[in-house]
């Protein structure tokens, strides 16, 4: 195989998988500081706000007089220097069982800050993608190169859709590590087992599990958002976020105006949720638990949150036909995105 290479050494070059490895590179270089660094920022800030919401509290704690108690089932314990392991004790099963679907959730929360940048940084860049390439005139010089528009349309789809949410993903879960070690420190500091008190009754392995296991439906899902954005980032003479943002709103407005969807018996409602909302908002992470097949919860309290986010109720996403339409339309918007790059070029 080595050998064939070295014999041939433009084979390499011009594969369509090593193509496609060097484009994905170009993407994520050009924009590292968006797809790294900015989840990387909002992670950090994240904890950080965790530590001077703890410093807030243990200066609080620290303030309260030393005679204070409070009272728990089975006893009573002091507010100032207070004992988590004692406290815990006395926690019934139930009771614990509860505080681990609140730990979960502050899991989910911690890990969240890069995917909400996730959601900006996805937008401006499918809309800046083909658009900033033929304002500064780059595109020349990418045109020069043996890769054609397809490949390079493709590369930024994938950047997209696979290659930014994969990332967040990661910064997010490292983001909610730090939190559970935060918390860990601060049972240690109070007399606490980390083990027994956080990481026994938290589930850090499912929320992760659940985080990654999400990419797959993010990247269907997102096909309308990034299609759109990118067919006006091809489209546009200037001002591509206006249109593609003015477009959908006042199509909405237009149709919402005159009642056009009564024609087939529909509410203006359905509109803005499945065109309006699916062209500009697809790229938000869950957004598609509108769709999802929940089914009741049975489960009170904090640890419901596993009978709403779980893998079961995420991949049900796959059954509607939402996903596999936006899928369709998405596609087509890219097809037409890559033939009016090629035009733009030329023209």
């Amino acid at each position: 195989m080595n050998a064939i290479a070295a014999s041939h050494p433009h084979a390499a070059v011009n594969h369509p998988t090593h193509k496609l490895k060097l484009l994905l590179k170009r993407e994520f270089w050009e924009h590292k500081g968006g797809f790294f660094w900015a989840p990387i920022v909002a992670g950090a800030i994240s904890l950080l706000l965790t530590l001077m919401a703890i410093g807030t509290f243990e200066l609080m704690i620290r303030r309260v007089p030393e005679h204070a108690r409070i009272n728990v089932e089975g006893g009573s314990f002091q507010i100032n220097g207070i004992d988590l392991n004692m406290l815990t004790q006395k926690l019934s099963p139930d009771e614990l069982h509860q505080f681990g679907g609140g730990l979960d959730f502050a899991l989910y929360a911690a890990s969240g800050w890069p995917l909400v940048v996730l959601i900006f940084v996805v937008f401006f860049y499918c809309l800046g993608s083909l658009y900033d390439d033929r304002k500064d005139r780059s595109v020349l010089f990418w045109k020069s190169l043996p890769v054609s528009d397809r490949d390079t349309v493709l590369s930024k789809v994938i950047t997209s859709t696979i290659v930014a949410p994969t990332l967040a993903v990661l910064v997010g879960l490292v983001s909610m590590l730090g939190f559970l070690t935060i918390l860990s420190l601060v049972a240690l500091f109070h007399g606490g087992n980390p083990v027994s008190l956080l990481w026994g009754p938290a589930s850090p392995l499912k929320v992760a599990g659940t985080l990654i296991a999400s990419i797959p439906v993010y990247a269907l899902w997102a096909m309308p958002t990034v299609g759109w954005l990118m067919l006006c980032s091809a489209w546009a003479k200037s001002k591509p976020f206006l249109w593609a943002i003015m477009i959908p709103v006042f199509a909405g407005i237009f149709v919402s105006w005159f009642d056009l969807m009564h024609v087939f018996d529909l509410e203006s409602t359905w509109f803005w949720k499945n065109i309006v909302a699916r062209a500009l908002l697809s790229v938000v992470p869950g957004s598609w638990f509108d769709v999802a097949n929940v089914g009741p919860v049975n489960v009170d309290g904090p640890q419901a949150i596993h009978s709403v986010v779980n893998l079961g109720t995420m991949y049900s996403v796959l059954a509607t036909p939402q996903l596999w339409i936006g899928v369709m339309a998405g596609a087509l918007m890219i097809i037409a995105a890559i033939r009016l790059r090629r035009w733009r070029d030329e023209g």
